[in-house]
C-alpha cells in the first residue's frame, strides 16, 4: 500500500510503529490521541458479565503492562535513537545513563520511537493528546518537550476520574489521570470548550426570573437554595451596559433615562433593537440605570480549564462500560475531538484498545485511523462499531493487517492460535469469551467449550448463541460437544462452529440430525448447530446479509455479545429490517 494520506476510516492490526512507518504519510493527521500502557507493572484483564449482569471470574488478559530492557528489541531501538544525534537522542541517553537500563527506561525508549513517528505524521495545524498516569508522566513530558519543543506545550490536563479512596493510608488518594496536550505549532486547530456553570455561580449571579407574560422578579431564597424555579420561566442576570471607554456617539438619553458617565456600551440603533427584543430591564426610578438581561439558557457556560472533574470514570453499572481494561468514557474523547479537530479531519489512535477514540470520531463525523497489536482489541472495535453504527469492516471502513486469504489465516493459526481465534470471532462479529485472568497467554483454561458468545432478542428475553473456533483437525465429535454445550448453558439455544479445515460429511450430517431451533417470535426454524468455514467467511460479501446455508436462512445481522456489554446504538439505519440475530 505504501504511505498515504487516508480519506477512509481504517482499522489496522499490527505494531503501531510498523504501521505508522509503512502506511501513514507525513503531515496527514489532524489529531492524535493515545492512551498507551502506563508502565504500571500489572496485568489488565477484560472483565466479563455473568447472567446476573455482575462481573464474573471469566477473563482474558488483554495486555501485560510490564516492560523489560531487551537486547532483541529495546537495545536496537535505543541505538537507532542515539544515532540521530539530535536533542532527543541526547535527552534519552542522559535518562538511561542516570536511571540505568531498567523497566522505566525500556518503556521510555518504546514511547520515544513511537512519539517521533506520531510527530512526523501530524499536520502543521495538528495536536497530540497523550493520556498517562503519574507513574511515568513526568518523564513523558520531558520526552515530548524534546520532540515537539517546549514552546509547543499546550496543557497538562488533570482528569479527576473518581472520588477519593478510603484505603489510602500512607499517601494521598490517587484519583486522577494526566493528559499531556501538545501541538505542532502555534497555528494549531483549537475550538474553545464550555462546561455548565458551577452551582455557586447560578446561585449568586442568575438571580432573576422572567415569566411568560414578560413580568420579572428576583428569585426567592428557597428557589436559590433548591435551584428549583416555576415552570415556563427564564433565569437571567442583570448586565451593566456602561461603555468601557468614553465615546461621544454613545452618550445619549434613552426613554428619559440618562446615559452613564462614560456612555452606553451600544449605539442607539442597537439599543432600540435590544428593546424590541425585550432584553432591557428598566428601573423603577427615573434615576436608575437600564440593565441588559442575559438569559441563562442562551449562555454557552464556563470556558473549560485544565482540570476536568465533570466526567466520571466508567463504573461497573454504567451502560457504556464494555468490560475492557482502561476503557475511557466516550464523553472524554468527544471533548478532545471537538476541541482539536473539525468535521472531516483525520483522527489517529495508535493504541486504540476497545475503540473509544474511534467511536467518538465516527460519531462526530471525523475520519479515523485505529491501530492495535491484538486481534482481541480489533475484534472488540469491529463489534463496537457494528453495534453503535451498523457498519462493518471492508465496506464502510477498511481493515489492514488482518488475514484476507486462506494462506494468511493458516499462517496466523500457526503463529498464535489464540490471536487466530479472536480474529475468527471478529468475522461474525462475535466477542471473545475467556477463562482465568492468570493465564499467561490470555487464554486458555476452563472455558467450558465456549470461545465466543452472541445474543439475540426473543420477545422480552435474550437468547444466547455459543461460538466455538477450531484451527486444527475437526470431527463429528466436535459438533456433538458443541450441541452439549448449548444444552448445558443457560439461555443458549444455538451454536456456531467455525473451522479452518473443511468439515467432514459426518460433521454436516451430525449438524443436520441435531435439528432446528424454532423461533416463536420470528416464525421460522433455524439450524441449531451451524458450521462456517474460514474460507467461506472470507468470501462473504461485506453487507448485512449472509449466504444461505443448509437450505435455510441462517444468521443475519450478527448480534451483540453478553460477554462484553453491548455498545448502545448511536443511530438507526434507514429501512432497517428485523432479524433473528439482530440488534435489540
Amino acid at each position: 500500500m505504501g504511505q498515504k494520506a487516508f480519506s477512509k476510516d481504517t482499522l489496522f492490526y499490527g505494531d503501531n510503529l510498523q504501521v505508522l512507518h509503512e502506511y501513514v504519510a507525513d503531515e496527514s493527521v489532524d489529531l492524535i490521541y493515545l492512551d498507551p500502557p502506563f508502565n504500571s507493572n500489572r496485568n489488565y484483564n477484560v472483565l466479563y458479565k455473568d447472567e446476573s449482569g455482575n462481573e464474573s471470574e471469566a477473563q482474558i488478559t488483554a495486555f501485560k503492562d510490564t516492560w523489560h530492557w531487551s537486547r532483541q528489541t529495546t537495545e536496537p531501538e535505543f541505538l537507532s535513537i542515539r544515532q540521530q544525534g539530535d536533542d532527543i537522542a541526547e535527552l534519552l541517553t542522559a535518562l538511561v545513563n542516570v536511571m540505568g537500563r531498567n523497566q522505566m527506561t525500556a518503556y521510555l525508549v518504546m514511547m520515544t520511537t513511537r512519539l517521533q513517528e506520531l510527530h512526523r505524521v501530524l499536520k502543521p495545524t495538528g495536536s497530540l493528546y497523550l493520556h498517562c498516569d503519574p507513574t511515568a508522566s513526568h518523564y513523558l513530558k520531558i520526552v515530548l518537550d524534546g520532540i515537539f519543543g517546549a514552546v509547543n506545550f499546550g496543557n497538562h490536563i488533570t482528569w479527576q476520574r473518581s472520588d477519593t479512596h478510603s484505603d489510602a493510608k500512607k499517601q494521598f488518594s490517587a484519583v486522577s489521570d494526566h493528559i499531556l496536550f501538545y501541538y505542532k505549532n502555534a497555528k494549531h486547530i483549537f475550538n474553545v470548550q464550555y462546561i455548565n456553570y458551577p452551582e455557586k455561580t447560578l446561585r449568586d449571579w442568575y438571580l432573576h426570573l422572567e415569566f411568560s407574560d414578560g413580568t420579572t422578579r428576583r428569585m426567592k431564597n428557597h428557589e436559590r437554595e433548591t435551584q428549583k424555579i416555576p415552570k415556563n420561566t427564564r433565569r437571567f442576570n442583570m448586565s451593566d451596559m456602561t461603555s468601557p471607554n468614553p465615546r461621544p456617539n454613545l452618550m445619549y438619553n434613552y426613554k428619559g433615562y440618562p446615559h452613564p458617565k462614560k456612555g452606553w456600551r451600544y449605539s442607539r440603533e442597537r439599543m432600540e433593537d435590544l428593546d424590541r427584543q425585550g432584553r432591557l430591564l428598566f428601573p423603577s426610578k427615573p434615576t436608575g440605570r437600564i440593565m441588559l438581561k442575559r438569559y441563562l439558557d442562551e449562555q454557552k457556560g464556563v470556558v473549560l480549564g485544565d482540570i476536568w472533574s465533570d466526567i466520571s470514570q466508567l463504573r461497573a453499572t454504567m451502560k457504556e462500560r464494555l468490560g475492557y481494561p482502561t476503557q475511557k468514557p466516550i464523553a472524554l474523547l468527544e471533548r478532545i475531538v471537538m476541541a482539536s479537530s473539525n468535521e472531516g479531519d483525520v483522527i489517529l489512535d495508535p493504541f486504540c484498545g476497545c475503540g473509544t477514540a474511534v467511536h467518538a470520531a465516527q460519531k462526530l463525523n471525523r475520519t479515523w485511523l485505529g491501530i492495535d497489536i491484538t486481534h482481541l482489541a480489533t475484534t472488540i472495535v469491529k463489534k463496537r462499531l457494528f453495534d453503535a453504527f451498523s457498519i462493518k469492516g471492508g465496506n464502510q471502513y477498511d481493515i489492514v493487517g488482518e488475514p484476507t486469504t486462506m494462506q494468511g489465516a493458516e499462517h496466523l493459526a500457526l503463529q498464535n492460535r489464540y490471536q487466530f481465534q479472536w480474529w475468527a470471532l471478529g468475522l461474525l462479529p462475535a466477542k471473545p469469551h475467556g477463562s482465568k485472568g492468570t493465564s499467561k497467554r490470555g487464554k486458555k483454561g476452563a472455558d467450558k467449550g465456549i470461545d465466543g458468545i452472541m445474543t439475540f432478542p426473543e420477545g422480552k428475553k435474550e437468547k444466547r448463541v455459543i461460538v466455538q473456533v477450531k484451527s486444527g483437525k475437526v470431527s463429528s465429535r466436535d459438533i456433538r460437544d458443541l450441541n452439549g454445550t448449548v444444552d448445558r448453558e443457560k439461555d443458549a439455544v444455538m451454536g456456531v462452529f467455525i473451522t479452518l479445515k473443511k468439515p467432514t460429511k459426518a460433521m454436516l450430517n451430525e449438524a443436520m440430525e441435531i435439528g432446528y431451533y424454532e423461533s416463536s417470535v420470528w416464525g421460522k426454524p433455524y439450524p441449531k448447530i451451524q458450521i462456517f468455514t474460514i474460507e467461506e467467511m472470507l468470501a462473504w460479501q461485506q453487507d448485512y446479509v449472509m449466504q444461505e446455508r443448509l437450505d435455510q436462512k441462517t444468521i443475519v445481522n450478527m448480534p451483540a455479545s453478553d460477554t462484553l456489554k453491548k455498545t448502545e446504538r448511536e443511530q438507526k439505519k434507514q429501512g432497517e429490517q428485523p432479524s433473528l440475530l439482530g440488534n435489540s
